[in-house]
């Protein structure tokens, strides 16, 4: 899987790299033919006559671009062209050396006076490459640069509300497909992005396709910046693998290929014991159909066997909605759970490998009583502390009671949050429990505000982690996966098709159910999320609007998703 990295990090791998044997010209030459490689793809076989614009900065990302642009004029029929912001010459530059024996067409900002040349060449080409500024930009964007975007953001934003078709690939971003373009490619990031915090000039270009190189930047999985990315391709530039500096790395970003090695064999000669026993304890009167969801997604992931144990009321309406499960009929106090459920609760547990808490819950009293007897061995006495969300002082390391009374534990929704309400709560917790807050659970369980856990998600996921000793899934659009060891990964999907009710009991479901089958709790962790993501794509597409997605259409998805990941992968 791609690397995460600051900005310093990435001087200190190319520096690395450098010393290895790669040369810096050689980083060079590779990231340009990255990029070159993109453009033609983008091209596609009616190249001729195209015409490409290279939009060339001062630094190292100019000579990118300078690369790039040679590379597409000498291996296809499109006229390139380059517009550079500061001056170059042959002597220093070997490049941009390269791109004058072509014969290519080159103009500066300072012989552009006014700017008409770079508003004809805007308002003409079909792919406009921007290598105007890399991942050391500071901001804000002064001076000349600014308003060399401001003018380039002006005439491609024209040109595109003149025909605006919006098309959904999966996966990845929304793009503008075949409007009147340019299509943009940012090579590295986008020209105004802070590639450690994920901050945005105002004046930062909208780009369809962003090559980044050896890994990526944390800013560019941090929003508002993330959503200027359109796709985002990591390339490989030499970089050896096995550089301590790469290794020493915790922080990557999923793929694909990492998923499918995670799956579960499926032996052909397995039974359903063979794959699995998952016990979905959610429900109330007000929330009838998250048990179904979640139930529903365990099964579709592969566990062999649901149980669903619920408030004896719903048995009736959900039984219907999920034929496969077996039930539990649990006590209730008017349709929520109750105290006098945990001893029916625990006398059943035995056989299971994963339990999932919370979904549709509610937060009544009794309910809140329910789970702190299921947590809690029964000769330890309760204690709870008034609701106020204080931060907690046990740290890592801190006394853990027996669990052992408890299967591998999923808790979500309504779980996390009245778990909140008990003192030490994390001490309750079997190891590598998973927890899979939204950003408001996830301030309640921490003791912060919503802002506080958005302004820096990975750390929160990772700090809080290694706290807790729990795996925890920061949800939102780019999830954090973060385990107590300090590993942590994030997830390369935001779609607002996730954004409707339901859809986080589907991704609880995911989860619960590849934990029964043996994964472990990062790694169950990690592929659920990632499939659910890409469920929730699929989704989109299949229904024809993410605003039309409902959670019942990603958990139909999931199958597709696990074909979907099958089939490219391998």
């Amino acid at each position: 899987m791609p690397k995460i990295v600051t900005v310093e990090q990435m001087r200190t791998i190319e520096a690395a790299t450098d010393a290895a044997g790669v040369s810096y010209a050689a980083m060079m030459d590779r990231a340009g033919r990255a990029v070159a490689d993109l453009v033609k793809a983008r091209l596609g076989d009616a190249h001729a006559g195209a015409k490409v614009l290279v939009l060339v900065g001062p630094g190292n990302n100019g000579g990118d671009g300078l690369v790039a642009g040679r590379l597409v004029a000498e291996e296809t029929e499109a006229e390139v062209a380059f517009y550079l912001f500061k001056a170059r010459t042959p002597e220093k530059d070997i490049n941009f050396a390269k791109v004058k024996e072509a014969g290519l067409s080159v103009t500066t900002a300072a012989e552009d006076q006014g700017g008409a040349v770079l508003r004809k060449r805007l308002l003409e080409a079909d792919i406009l490459v921007d290598a105007l500024l890399g991942t050391g930009t500071r901001l804000p964007i002064k001076g000349a640069m600014a308003g060399l975007l401001i003018e380039t953001g002006r005439v491609v934003g024209a040109r595109r509300k003149a025909a605006p078709v919006l098309s959904y690939r999966t996966p990845g971003a929304p793009s503008t497909g075949d409007s009147e373009g340019p299509l943009v490619v940012a090579v590295d990031c986008p020209s105004g992005l802070n590639c450690d915090t994920g901050e945005i000039d105002p004046a930062a270009l909208q780009a369809d396709d962003t090559v980044t190189f050896a890994a990526v930047k944390v800013g560019q999985v941090r929003f508002p910046g993330a959503g200027k990315l359109g796709r985002l391709h990591v390339a490989d530039i030499g970089t050896p693998p096995d550089l301590p500096e790469v290794q020493d790395i915790t922080l990557e970003l999923v793929d694909g290929a990492a998923v499918r090695a995670l799956f579960p064999e499926r032996p052909i000669d397995g039974h359903k014991g063979t794959f699995g026993k998952a016990l979905v304890v959610a429900g109330s009167l007000n929330y009838i159909g998250a048990p179904a969801l979640a139930a529903r997604a365990a099964y579709r992931v592969g566990a062999g066997w649901v149980t669903v144990a619920t408030p004896q009321p719903l048995v009736d309406m959900l039984a219907p909605q999920i034929a496969e499960a077996t039930w539990i009929h649990l006590p209730h106090d008017l349709g929520v759970l109750a105290p006098a459920a945990v001893p029916v609760l625990r006398k059943e547990l035995e056989p299971y490998s994963a339990m999932l808490l919370g979904p549709g819950w509610g937060q009544e009293k009794p309910t809140a009583e329910f789970l702190e007897g299921i947590l809690r061995p029964e000769d330890r006495p309760a204690k709870r502390r008034a609701i106020g969300f204080v931060r907690s002082d046990a740290g890592e390391g801190a006394e853990t009671p027996e669990t052992s009374h408890l299967p591998s534990l999923v808790v979500d929704a309504d779980g996390l949050n009245l778990l909140s309400g008990i003192e030490d709560w994390h001490k309750l917790l079997p190891a590598e429990t998973i927890l899979t807050p939204h950003p408001g659970e996830m301030a309640r369980l921490c003791g912060a505000t919503r802002e506080e856990v958005q302004a820096d998600r990975i750390a929160a996921a990772r700090e809080h982690a290694a706290k807790w000793g729990c795996v925890v899934i920061l949800k939102g659009a780019y999830t954090v996966v973060a385990a107590p060891d300090g590993r942590a990964s994030v997830i390369p999907f935001a779609t607002s098709a996730l954004a409707t009710a339901g859809t986080g009991d589907v991704l609880a479901g995911v989860i619960l159910g590849l934990r029964a089958q043996g994964l472990a709790a990062f790694d169950a962790a990690v592929a659920g999320a990632y499939l659910h993501g890409l469920a929730g794509e699929l989704a989109a597409e299949w229904v024809g609007a993410p605003a039309s997605v409902v959670a019942g259409d990603v958990g139909d998805m999931l199958p597709h998703a696990l074909a979907w990941i099958n089939e490219a992968v391998g």
